[in-house]
């Protein structure tokens, strides 16, 4: 329809009509569904002066508050969710889970419907991120866990699209990783999300970070993969 027509529907003036569609959110915005959109890191546990206490890691608090925010930029709602360590399925509703496998089994359920992308973990106890098939060959470790460390990390990404929601899944190898996956998502949705639409996606970001842990860089370097 053109604007004058949605005008004369709506029994406004087609500039109201062209002011409203100037100042809409991005259609990207449906990367993450509906909404409210739910955002959930892991609550871990630790003991302190005795006695076992749940506590949320800082860097897991600084993502899940970097997703709130470029949620609010899409003019989606968000609330907040704790992932527990026994957490083996997402919630009903759209949802962001920034959670890797050691966290949660959650993140398994996950990483299970991607058909491209898996973590695993090696006989020293190092994680990788790796394609499951010969079609995929991925195998990523982190530099910060390597015997000689630098300020860089890998993260995992995934969109899972199903008939009633829609998951984002965000892993990192450390917790920055997920931070700098969220921070190239802020700056690439669009493109991501084109031709994606109705699509599930999956890739992996490579991360620079400072001594703070804010993120510096972040850079795409495998995928997106497409189902």
């Amino acid at each position: 329809m053109s604007y004058t027509d949605i005008a004369a529907q709506l029994g406004i003036t087609k500039g109201r009509v062209t002011q409203i569609r100037s100042t809409a959110p991005p259609p990207e915005r449906a990367f993450f569904g509906i909404g409210p959109v739910s955002v959930g890191i892991p609550r871990r546990y630790g003991v302190e002066e005795g006695r076992e206490r749940p506590f949320f890691d800082a860097v897991d608090m600084a993502s899940q508050t970097a997703v709130e925010e470029m949620l609010t930029k899409l003019a989606m709602a968000s609330t907040r969710l704790a992932v527990e360590p026994s957490t083996e399925s997402p919630p009903p509703s759209d949802a962001v889970i920034v959670c890797g496998p050691k966290s949660a089994p959650v993140a398994r359920t996950l990483l299970a419907a991607d058909p491209f992308l898996d973590f695993e973990q090696d006989g020293h106890g190092r994680w990788w991120i790796a394609g499951k098939t010969s079609a995929t060959p991925v195998r990523i470790d982190s530099p910060f866990r390597r015997s000689q460390p630098s300020r860089s990390d890998v993260g995992y990404f995934a969109r899972h699209v199903t008939a009633s929601r829609v998951i984002v899944h965000i892993a990192g190898i450390t917790s920055v990783g997920s931070l700098g996956v969220i921070d190239w998502l802020n700056e690439n949705l669009s493109a991501l999300y084109l031709g994606n639409e109705d699509n599930s996606v999956s890739g992996v970001v490579q991360c620079d970070f400072d001594n703070e842990f804010a993120i510096e860089a972040s850079r795409l370097v495998a995928g997106p993969y497409s189902w």
